[in-house]
């Protein structure tokens, strides 16, 4: 069994918070989700999760020009430089204090940060290695509050910040003679979003109340004069008094530029002025809407803003023509991102974790993804591995595809939280219970409920399982202490179970018989048997409540988590504990802000609420209320790795030890709202002002995993946690693990057997090893009519390790014909004695069909497509009666396009063998 599992995706949240970015080529969308960064490729219709991660939430995102680097900036101010290319963290930086927007200049040599009150500009890091990757450059002081927004001018010579203070401050990036800053007013709320125009120092800024002002500047981007440097000023310019006057706004020290909202009039000569030319409002009705984010798109003139109350509009400016008007949600829109064709505009809402990317000329979506807006709570993989299907609080079933990360179905008929969620052994229906009191089973190739099972009397299901045949549905109820009991086919309840004398907490079916097991809080498992009219065959007595049962895959051992922090297993054929795992130590639970007790005494009623068997069955994954997922080796009893699913501290129970420096006289800070007053955090209700909901509060959620599954194929295994859905893939190509290895067995040696045509033996040495290139190479060159001949000379421990290479490859080759082959001659030749060993080599072959299947999907829509084009174009041609008439009927056109179709139905039949 291998252990080196590493985390590969984040599926259930697809944005969070903080701003949103489309890459240079506009075809993918960078969202910050929690404290970690997803991509999302549009054109390949494929997301990934970077594998790095911030310790607090990600408060904003800096992309450079080139989408080579990010700078990542999270809300204590600690920014990671990120390459693109090579998904690796580069730099550490600390700014310091709480980072409110970041951006590069468009010539990729700068970037300015917006912190505090105040700008700082810094060097961007080069493509080459530095000791220091961030060089600060110059501070811009100038706002009284807090800084909300930097944008530049397209030759990178000026920038704007606005600010809460209700000011927009242009400042130069370098020391020009008639431009130093600028201070810019007209608005009487907060400025949100400010942006220059294309080729000009023409300005538009938005505040929060809906006001648009437009300014006009009186030079040009080519007026701008470099101020002469610093030593000459006097004897070539003999301007001593201007140079006093300039000193009280320019320091000594050259990296320090310090703006004044009055100055004088004299120092207005020869300087860039602005003047206000029009001004417009978005709240023409009166009603009190807030602005809350923009986006402009400079080629197009194209004005995109986002308001709280989930609408957005598109404005053509300067004329500020209306285009579109739309509203997503009735929730906040907190960024808003075009990309650089404009023609896709990506509108992310944290409140119900929506991201959707609008194709505002079609009017048609892009992208439309909603993670659950709660905590999920249940999931489960398909037979092959390829879906996951997800349920949470709020009511919704979820099913997400795990090669393209993509939700591509969401079921909203429960009314109340879903507990529960399974898969039927065929893949095509899924079953989920809630606490609405339905159980309702959904099928996936109409996206339809078609069945809903209730109970005589209005319960609570906190648990459902489905026998292998797919023919019988079972939920326990945490209320009535019943396990209810239903046929799939005809919809109707079969029978009632009694007997538990506390609430149901799991169920599960063995897989290769018809037994029930069914864990309670009552410190018992009892094992129901369907053949024998649903009596009770065992009862295994607990020494505290069961929180959890799972069946090993072949169905031989049980296995049972207890309030107690115990694991244990059992037979369940003879009645006799196998053997029994103490994971008091392994929960490592983390201290809560507003824990009265230390984290030591809260472990005392912890405990693992989840279970999962690995494929092979020789381990067992436990999950929890806490942050981490232990495997235990079942055979030895120990813990063989601990994985730690989150390192951000935004959410609760993560600190072992409370932080001394929040505890104060007056008690924890972690009891007060410090956010009181802010746009986020509550509106302090004045007199006289109707604004702001004091029912609103901030709660930091607790780190917990709430299910585990492992896939099919032994691949991966998924956890839903507080962050979201995680999947753990297998990572193979981290470590040097031969097999067998000899001194004598080199990639020159196995390159040598290989030019003598001893192909079989070539295979067994690069299996020796164990490294895929090499292993590729040596297949690769077995020429087409030799493969069976080889394929029926290996031995049967290296059939098992090429099938598994077969499926890996697939993946990535695009020889599929040849490795079809392959597969095809390996299965036919060895498959009687690989069937006697079915048992272990089930998540092997899993593994295989779900790669063969993903090929064979992809290549019958291509060849429906290539269908139908052809008949559309025969149909079109028969209608305008395109033949030549020398020519009799079915020649040419005809003959060429019936080949065609034949050739792609033959391809067809081909791919389906």
């Amino acid at each position: 069994m291998k252990f080196n599992y590493r985390f590969s995706n984040l599926l259930g949240t697809v944005y969070r918070c903080g701003n949103l970015n489309f890459t240079p080529d506009g075809n993918s969308v960078i969202s910050p989700v929690g404290n970690r960064v997803t991509v999302f490729d549009l054109k390949n219709n494929k997301s990934e999760t970077l594998p790095l991660a911030t310790k607090y939430n990600i408060k904003c995102v800096g992309l450079s020009p080139d989408g080579c680097f990010a700078i990542i900036i999270d809300e204590e101010g600690a920014a990671l430089l990120v390459s693109l290319v090579c998904k690796s963290v580069l730099h550490h930086f600390r700014f310091n204090g709480s980072v409110h927007s970041v951006s590069f200049s468009p010539d990729g040599r700068r970037f300015v940060v917006a912190k505090d009150n105040l700008a700082q500009m810094y060097y961007a890091p080069g493509k080459k290695r530095e000791f220091n990757a961030f060089v600060l450059d110059k501070t811009y002081y100038g706002p009284y509050d807090e800084t909300t927004f930097v944008d530049w001018t397209d030759d990178s010579k000026c920038f704007v910040i606005g600010s809460k203070d209700m000011t927009t401050w242009v400042f130069g990036a370098e020391r020009w003679d008639n431009l130093i800053y600028y201070s810019l007013g007209g608005h009487k709320d907060a400025i949100v979003a400010c942006f220059f125009e294309a080729g000009s120092l023409d300005l538009y800024t938005l505040s929060q109340d809906g006001a648009l002002c437009v300014w006009q500047c009186d030079t040009e981007l080519d007026g701008l004069k470099l101020k002469a440097p610093k030593g000459w000023r006097a004897d070539i310019l003999q301007r001593d008094k201007e140079e006093e006057e300039e000193d009280d706004d320019i320091e000594k020290e050259d990296n320090t530029i310090r703006g004044k909202t009055v100055s004088d009039d004299e120092k207005k000569k020869d300087k860039v002025k602005y003047s206000h030319v029009a001004k417009y409002f978005f709240n023409k009705e009166g009603d009190f809407n807030n602005l809350t984010s923009a986006a402009y798109h400079k080629k197009i003139h194209l004005l995109v803003t986002g308001f709280a109350s989930g609408i957005f509009h598109l404005h053509e400016l300067p004329e500020f023509n209306l285009i579109h008007s739309l509203s997503i949600s009735d929730q906040k829109i907190t960024s808003i991102s075009i990309n650089s064709t404009g023609d896709w505009i990506a509108i992310g809402c944290p409140g119900l974790g929506q991201l959707l990317v609008w194709e505002w000329q079609s009017e048609s979506y892009v992208l439309k993804q909603q993670g659950h807006f709660n905590s999920m709570v249940s999931l489960a993989y398909s037979p092959d591995g390829q879906y996951i299907v997800t349920g949470g609080i709020d009511g919704k079933v979820k099913v997400w595809n795990t090669l393209s990360g993509f939700c591509f179905v969401t079921f909203t008929e429960h009314t109340s939280g879903v507990t529960a969620v399974a898969f039927t052994s065929t893949g095509y229906v899924i079953v989920s219970a809630s606490l609405d009191g339905t159980v309702r089973a959904f099928d996936l190739h109409r996206y339809r409920n078609f069945r809903t099972f209730t109970s005589p009397r209005p319960t609570q299901f906190s648990c459902v399982a489905v026998d292998s045949s797919g023919e019988i549905v079972t939920a326990g109820s945490q209320d009535s202490f019943e396990i209810f009991i239903w046929s799939m086919q005809t919809g109707r309840l079969l029978d009632v179970l009694s007997g538990h004398e506390g609430p149901i907490s799991s169920l599960c079916f063995n897989p290769m018989k018809s037994i029930l097991a069914s864990a309670s809080w009552d410190k018992t498992v009892r094992l129901w048997d369907m053949f024998d009219s649903w009596r009770t065959k065992e009862t295994f007595n607990l020494t505290s409540d069961a929180l959890a049962v799972t069946f090993r895959p072949d169905g031989v051992e049980l296995a049972v988590a207890t309030l107690n922090s115990q694991i244990s297993f059992w037979d369940h054929e003879n009645a006799v504990q196998m053997g029994s795992i103490e994971c008091r130590h392994d929960l490592k639970v983390g201290r809560k802000e507003l824990d009265k007790i230390t984290a030591k005494h809260a472990a005392k009623g912890k405990s693992f609420t989840t279970l999962c068997y690995s494929a092979d069955g020789q381990c067992i994954l436990a999950g929890g209320m806490s942050k981490f997922v232990c495997i235990y080796h079942i055979k030895e009893q120990i813990l063989m790795k601990k994985f730690e699913i989150s390192c951000n501290y935004s959410l609760d129970a993560m600190e072992e030890f409370l932080d001394r420096r929040r505890i104060t006289e007056f008690g924890n800070l972690a009891l007060i709202d410090q956010d009181a007053g802010d746009e986020e955090g509550i509106a302090v209700a004045l007199p006289g002002v109707r604004k702001g909901d004091m029912s609103s509060r901030r709660f930091k959620p607790e780190i917990r995993v709430t299910s585990l599954h492992f896939s099919p194929t032994g691949r991966c295994w998924a956890a839903t946690t507080t962050e979201g859905l995680l999947i753990y893939s297998l990572d193979s190509g981290l470590v040097f693990d031969p097999f067998e290895l000899d001194i004598s067995i080199t990639p020159s040696s196995v390159r040598a057997t290989m030019r003598q045509k001893e192909f079989t033996k070539a295979i067994m040495m690069a299996f020796r090893l164990n490294e895929k290139k090499l292993i590729q190479e040596v297949l690769e060159s077995v020429p087409s009519h030799e493969i069976e001949v080889v394929a029926s000379s290996l031995p049967e421990l290296y059939v098992e390790k090429l099938l598994e290479f077969l499926a890996s490859a697939f993946e990535m080759s695009h020889h599929l014909e040849f490795y079809l082959i392959w597969t095809q001659r390996l299965l036919m030749l060895h498959g009687p004695k690989l069937k006697l060993r079915a048992g272990k080599l089930l998540a092997l072959i899993q593994f295989l069909q779900k790669s063969i299947q993903r090929h064979f999907d992809d290549v019958s829509k291509l060849c429906d497509w290539n269908r139908y084009n052809i008949k559309y174009a025969l149909g079109i041609s028969q209608q305008r009666g395109v033949k030549r008439p020398s020519e009799p009927p079915g020649s040419n056109e005809d003959s060429d396009s019936e080949s065609a179709s034949l050739q792609l139905m033959k391809e067809e039949e081909e791919m389906q063998m």
